[in-house]
């Protein structure tokens, strides 16, 4: 019989007990928790960061006290929308607030048609039409066709857009109105809102936000786009194309001689500013982000590098392989549709996808603060999804002009943005919406 030493094989066992657990309660180095890691970690998102307030629609829109229709109108009125998709639906929004403002029966908008956005398609080839009628009912009375008596005419024009200052419609273009009974109208872009009475601003919210939706062969197409995304995913609009570049006046260094070359020709005689000028414009804000800033500012956000990314953008997008280079899962509509199909597609319908698929993102981040940027924001903030936010040229701009480099600028540049999240700075415009402390 052979006898072993309680004492040696103790201190063995307990050892080997000791070095099992270790082993197995360390976290292995692929699920380390550290800023800005590339693993999909939510609790270092800036999704996770708790808010202060949001913006829902008013209650006073959506419990729908309106005031009466009146009996009889004052005339007709087209709405005359120009520019791209999302410039013409702020215009079309305006008009339909003014038509009530002025009780005048609403005839359905004329979109331009316009070769410079490579456009041909009306307000029926994007929006159904029918829907549109029936959601305003109540609101504002809407006619496909013009009374016999008036048909043959051409409405008397009335452009508003270069009006300024204390415009009022009711003085301006009521008495036009009355006049010629039949007018076309180009809204003024600076028309104060907080002006109109309550139902009027109530039509235009109705219209904006719960009277547009796309034609039924476009929205199979939209929902086609969207279930080809992997999710879950984020969309991001990012500005960054010739004609973007030469209107903002931005000197860029160290871009390549294609993308020189495009922003000259898209300029034409306008030069970027220099000196103590372009240093104070760019600390406005007033410069595009580039695509490699893009994702700097992403990564700052700690929004992991293996995020799918639907980009919401048109054409001529410009130094791209900035942004792919660190974030590598990007989707385009172009690459996701069957190539005939988006062959045919002008401006409007590529537009109506990108808009369709950022207001049904997981989440969505802008570069910009345009016409498309605030829509969305704020019909995600209609259907009750907030994660939204605008990325800030302007803090960027101030942080770098302070030296600020790598880590330390991606943990200012955090701080910001945790900021402007936790507030719900920038979701939704308060025209129809009103902020609920959280």
């Amino acid at each position: 019989m052979v006898s072993v030493p309680v004492k040696p094989l103790f201190v063995v066992v307990l050892t080997f007990s000791l070095l099992l657990a270790v082993i197995l309660l360390s976290p292995s180095p692929q699920f380390v928790r550290t800023p800005l890691s590339s693993a999909p970690l939510l609790d270092f998102e800036i999704w996770s960061v708790k808010r202060l307030a949001e913006w829902r629609p008013c209650k006073w829109w959506l419990q729908g006290h309106l005031t009466p229709l009146p009996a009889d109108t004052n005339g007709y009125i087209r709405i005359d929308c120009f520019g791209g998709l999302n410039q013409m639906r702020r215009d079309l929004c305006d008009g339909v607030g003014i038509a009530r403002l002025l009780n005048a029966t609403l005839v359905l908008p004329r979109f331009e048609v316009a070769a410079y956005w490579n456009e041909s398609s009306g307000f029926g080839d994007v929006f159904d039409v029918d829907y549109f009628i029936q959601k305003m009912n109540g609101f504002v009375n809407v006619v496909k066709d013009l009374p016999t008596d008036i048909s043959p005419k051409e409405p008397f024009r009335v452009d508003c857009s270069k009006r300024k200052g204390q415009f009022d419609y009711r003085e301006s273009i009521l008495p036009l109105l009355l006049e010629h009974h039949y007018i076309s109208l180009t809204p003024a872009m600076s028309q104060r809102r907080d002006r109109y009475p309550q139902y009027a601003k109530a039509t235009l919210c109705q219209a904006c936000y719960s009277a547009l939706r796309l034609t039924s062969s476009l929205e199979k197409k939209a929902v086609e786009l969207l279930d080809a995304i992997p999710k879950p995913f984020l969309s991001l609009h990012l500005r960054f194309e010739p004609d973007m570049v030469a209107y903002s006046r931005c000197e860029y260094p160290n871009l390549s001689p294609s993308s020189v070359a495009a922003i000259k020709a898209a300029g034409g005689d306008k030069k970027p500013w220099t000196g103590e000028i372009a240093q104070s414009w760019r600390k406005r804000g007033k410069c595009p982000l580039t695509p490699n800033e893009t994702a700097l500012m992403l990564q700052s956000l700690r929004i992991p590098t293996s995020t799918n990314i639907y980009l919401a953008a048109g054409d001529g997008l410009m130094e791209m392989e900035g942004f792919t280079s660190v974030y590598t899962k990007v989707f385009t509509k172009s690459a996701l549709l069957n190539s005939e199909d988006f062959t045919r597609m002008h401006g409007n319908t590529k537009a109506a996808l990108d808009y369709y698929v950022s207001i049904n993102s997981d989440a969505y981040v802008a570069t910009y603060f345009g016409n498309m940027d605030k829509m969305v924001a704020a019909m995600r903030a209609y259907k009750g999804m907030h994660k939204t936010l605008f990325l800030s040229r302007k803090a960027f701009a101030e942080l770098t002009s302070q030296g600020l480099e790598e880590e330390e600028l991606k943990k200012a540049l955090w701080e910001v943005h945790k900021s402007d999240f936790e507030s719900g700075r920038g979701s939704a415009l308060p025209d129809c919406f009103c902020e609920f402390k959280l």
